[in-house]
């Protein structure tokens, strides 16, 4: 998408006598135009883009843009105003869809109300951002507009599943309320660069139902079978050497942090853990950081540095853990299902064990480049790994996708479904969360008479 606008739209106007006479029509499609400029200027370079710079993308002065907008905060409530009013029209069109008298089978009904909110996620990737972490500004109107969570998709979607149940082609024992809220909150991710990349929104929803609806599983997958598996036994192993990670204090500031260099350091990365997961790296400052520990900013950038490299200390303890959990699994002698279902659990701990951590790796997913090295550990490589076992288990007819994907949009749609939402893991539980990405990821959810 161009952020330019035609040379027609900088000319002085020429505008015909009947386009005159409607001066707020004109005037509304304007502040559509700079909206949309807005929306992909900043999902591309984040929430510190300014007035100047959307109003130079947008082909105007920026006294213009004020004319439109008191200011950056007006604008930025009125992107999540036009956001959830998008999900509010997906989820009333899933519904009518419902109502309709046609031929249309509960699979293809699924799948397209699916590919309406991914779409809907590509075309409001701005405020899709900003809806993950806490608000930009002191906005009390901005702050409840993004902890509005998305209930006109997530409705359509339980009523659309509760047909296919009715029909006989979903399973008759399923949750439909966290399975909805799961297939949701997957078809939001593909407003993330890094998960759709150069695809179609539509080619991505379909691959992800395809996932979820029917499982990566040829055959069916018994619930001993995975929890006896030599994969699962490698990851539990590798679990037990996180050690205790509760630390009543790695989210709380003290009114009295240490004097040793070494715990001081240590307070700091705690500190600055908890501010880049709450506010994300980009609006984090070095103040914020040295607020929440009780220090000066000179303290923090002596005993610490910059805060790039503050965000790399953190989260190398946490690739480290993640990465030797998930190659202890794929190094075992076990199937690639057996694999697949290890690494989920092992994602399903770190959610619990560092959900500091976990947010700022979300936060570097909504909006990194795919080429972009993670705070964690090297994405590129990650994917490379469950390419290759993907490709394996083709093969071998221990995983069945059919139609077959291609390879690069497969792996990061299973990339996607591997972490359980927060949320979900919180409700359910570990246990739970695990047994319901069974039932989706593993099995799927579509009857398989």
């Amino acid at each position: 998408m161009s952020l330019q606008h035609s040379a027609d739209d900088r000319a002085p106007s020429t505008a015909s006598p009947v386009e005159d006479a409607d001066p707020l029509s004109r005037e509304s499609s304007r502040r559509a135009e700079i909206l949309t400029t807005a929306e992909a200027l900043i999902a591309t370079t984040g929430l510190r883009t300014s007035l100047q710079q959307i109003a130079s993308a947008a082909g105007i002065l920026t006294g213009s843009l004020y004319h439109h907008f008191a200011s950056k905060e007006a604008l930025l409530i009125e992107l999540v105003r036009r956001y959830h009013a998008d999900l509010a029209e997906v989820g009333a069109a899933g519904l009518r869809r419902l109502d309709a008298a046609d031929a249309t089978d509960v699979e293809d009904r699924i799948i397209e109300l699916a590919a309406d909110i991914a779409r809907c996620a590509v075309r409001n990737r701005a405020a899709l951002q900003m809806s993950f972490l806490e608000a930009p500004t002191e906005s009390q109107e901005l702050k409840d507009l993004l902890s509005r969570r998305p209930v006109a998709i997530q409705d359509a979607m339980v009523q659309t599943l509760r047909a296919g149940r009715w029909s006989g082609y979903l399973r008759a024992d399923l949750d439909l309320a966290p399975l909805a809220d799961r297939i949701c909150q997957s078809m939001l991710h593909v407003g993330l660069d890094v998960i759709r990349c150069d695809a179609p929104a539509d080619d991505v929803a379909r691959v992800l139902c395809q996932i979820l609806l029917h499982g990566l599983a040829a055959q069916p997958a018994e619930d001993r079978r995975l929890d006896r598996s030599a994969a699962r036994a490698a990851a539990d192993a590798a679990l037990a050497q996180w050690g205790d990670s509760a630390d009543p204090v790695a989210a709380a500031r003290t009114d009295h942090p240490p004097s040793n260099g070494e715990a001081k350091a240590d307070h700091i990365r705690r500190s600055a853990r908890t501010v880049f997961a709450r506010k994300g790296f980009e609006l984090t400052t070095i103040r914020d950081i040295a607020a929440e520990a009780g220090l000066n900013a000179a303290t923090v950038y002596r005993v610490i540095g910059a805060k790039d490299r503050l965000l790399g200390s953190i989260m190398q303890a946490f690739g480290d853990k993640i990465g030797a959990a998930t190659v202890a699994a794929l190094e075992s002698d076990s199937t690639t299902v057996e694999k697949l279902d290890a690494v989920i659990w092992t994602h399903i701990n770190a959610v619990l064990r560092f959900p500091d951590e976990w947010k700022i790796q979300l936060a570097w997913m909504r909006h990194a480049p795919s080429d972009n090295q993670s705070p964690a550990h090297s994405f590129g490589q990650r994917m490379q790994d469950l390419a290759e076992l993907l490709v394996q288990g083709l093969d071998d007819g221990d995983l069945r996708v059919e139609p077959r994907p291609p390879l690069d949009l497969l792996a990061r749609c299973v990339i996607d479904v591997l972490w359980v939402p927060e949320n979900l893991i919180r409700d359910l539980g570990a246990e739970g969360a695990l047994g319901m990405a069974r039932d989706d990821v593993i099995r799927g959810v579509a009857s398989r008479a």
